[in-house]
């Protein structure tokens, strides 16, 4: 059938929604049933029977990143009850002498603890504000330092709650190897690159701009919020009880990928990887880090058997929220597939009949996906809208060698709206795990955030005018460190208390 206009009202209803309720959940629903009222002709009873079957049929296709999402969230919780991550901040107190040190070993953290963005907020934070405080490093640094090492590290990892949610995404799209696809996407990932490279700049120079000057010099002792992290922790957890965990996680994970890739039969790592079943991976390396957390906390009774399974059942309702986004972030990219309404082909002609030159369409998605992630507050639901939307567009104008920058421009712009927005779950998280006012973290990383933004938008034009995408992060890094230049001749340090 032919829908004809009516093929993009699920999406843009769903990023309308988003942007007036700055809620991702509700507007998705009301998007794909919009779908499913146009797919049925308007009747309401089959329209909710084809996308409540569709939902189902999504969830089964997908039940194997549901079944990780929810040991990953039992696994972090287990992790942090068992006081492993606040032992390691003991040993680290020891060893951090100076503002500088503390800064990098912040930063440091947030990069190693990248399997999900939840789990480096209030680690990291949990594990560092002692350390952060005793060597007069501000609460709004070390929030500042956290968000920027979170989801930026999650979307360049791909052993991660973050890259396992996008590749599904991407593979529910019907494009071949969605790893490898992701993997490509890296390198041109300007955002995220350029953040790592300012947080570890500013960490080594010890110099601010805009409001963080102002707390990093005064005390900020008035914006530190309460201490609680919501949990009864082990005080006899020891730094091998947050270590080994990860490592059993990380090496089982990625031995399973190049075992379901074939890497054993014969087969090059490379190619393994972009042919392995992640998802499954994924499953039998939390179920791995599970079973060896059992063996270390209980024995050793950091943790009661009743409170290691309230653990498990409390952290799978962590992920609650992550689930239900990527749900439903999979069942409007069925509604707008080529099985129903067929938005792809139709937007894809539109871009085909117009004068909007294809070099230009990453400078664009990259805005759009920022401004989307800004007033939502969601990431995870920039991807699962854009991406559906996106990659169909490419595949009908015989343009997929555009998608590793198209798709690097998603995520660098929702990653970017994520950092700015007051209601993203990251900032938020990042406030609560650094025990900082909100506000205070908001208004402190926005100019660090904006600068990075401004570059990287720039660098996604002037890569798309001479056609070199893996030129896009050079470009980057050459025009943040002009702007640092002249943010630093303008920076006056008029808050010496």
């Amino acid at each position: 059938m032919e829908f004809g206009i009516l093929t993009i009202v699920p999406p843009i209803v769903a990023i309308a929604l988003a942007l007036i309720t700055k809620e991702v959940i509700t507007s998705l629903l009301i998007g794909i049933i919009s779908g499913g009222l146009i797919f049925t002709g308007g009747n309401i009873i089959a329209a909710l029977e084809t996308v409540f079957e569709l939902m189902g049929t999504k969830l089964g296709d997908n039940a194997l990143m549901i079944v990780f999402l929810a040991m990953l969230g039992s696994l972090v919780m287990v992790m942090n009850m068992a006081g492993g991550s606040f032992a390691y901040g003991k040993w680290a107190s020891k060893r951090i002498k100076s503002k500088k040190s503390a800064k990098l070993a912040t930063a440091f953290l947030g990069m190693i603890i990248f399997i999900d963005d939840y789990f480096n907020c209030l680690t990291v934070g949990a594990v560092m504000k002692p350390i952060i405080d005793e060597n007069k490093v501000s609460r709004a640094k070390l929030a500042h330092i956290i968000d920027s090492t979170a989801a930026p590290v999650c979307i360049i990892a791909p052993v991660s709650s973050w890259a396992a949610s996008v590749v599904a995404v991407i593979g529910d799209t019907g494009v071949a190897n969605p790893m490898n696809v992701f993997l490509s996407t890296i390198p041109m990932n300007a955002y995220v690159l350029l953040t790592l490279f300012m947080i570890l700049y500013f960490s080594f120079s010890d110099i601010e701009i805009g409001v963080m000057e102002k707390y990093e010099l005064n005390d900020t002792s008035k914006i530190i919020e309460s201490e609680e992290v919501g949990y009864e922790y082990s005080k006899n957890g020891k730094v091998f009880d947050l270590i080994i965990p990860i490592v059993v996680l990380i090496g089982v994970t990625i031995t399973m990928m190049l075992k379901t890739g074939g890497f054993f039969e014969g087969v090059n790592a490379a190619t393994a990887f972009g042919d392995a079943n992640v998802n499954l991976s994924l499953v039998i390396g939390s179920f791995a880090g599970i079973i060896i957390s059992f063996v270390l906390y209980i024995p050793r009774k950091l943790l009661t058997f009743d409170a290691f399974m309230k653990g498990i059942v409390e952290g799978m309702k962590t992920m609650l929220s992550a689930i239900v986004i990527l749900t439903l972030a999979w069942t409007i990219g069925g509604i707008t597939s080529d099985e129903y309404l067929n938005t792809g082909s139709y937007i894809a002609s539109l871009i085909t009949n117009s004068t909007m030159p294809m070099w230009i369409l990453p400078a664009i998605i990259f805005v759009v996906g920022a401004f989307l992630s800004f007033s939502t507050g969601t990431a995870w639901g920039t991807f699962g809208i854009l991406i559906p939307i996106m990659v169909p567009i490419l595949q009908h104008t015989d343009h997929m060698h555009f998608l590793p920058i198209v798709l690097a421009a998603i995520f660098s712009g929702s990653v970017f709206g994520d950092h700015c927005s007051p209601i993203s779950d990251t900032t938020i998280l990042s406030s609560a795990g650094a025990g900082c006012d909100h506000i205070a973290h908001v208004s402190s990383q926005l100019p660090y955030a904006l600068l990075a933004g401004l570059c990287s938008a720039l660098a996604f034009l002037i890569q798309g005018v001479i056609g070199k995408p893996l030129l896009t992060v050079p470009i980057g890094l050459v025009l943040i460190i002009i702007s640092i230049y002249i943010a630093k001749r303008y920076t006056v340090k008029k808050y010496m208390s």
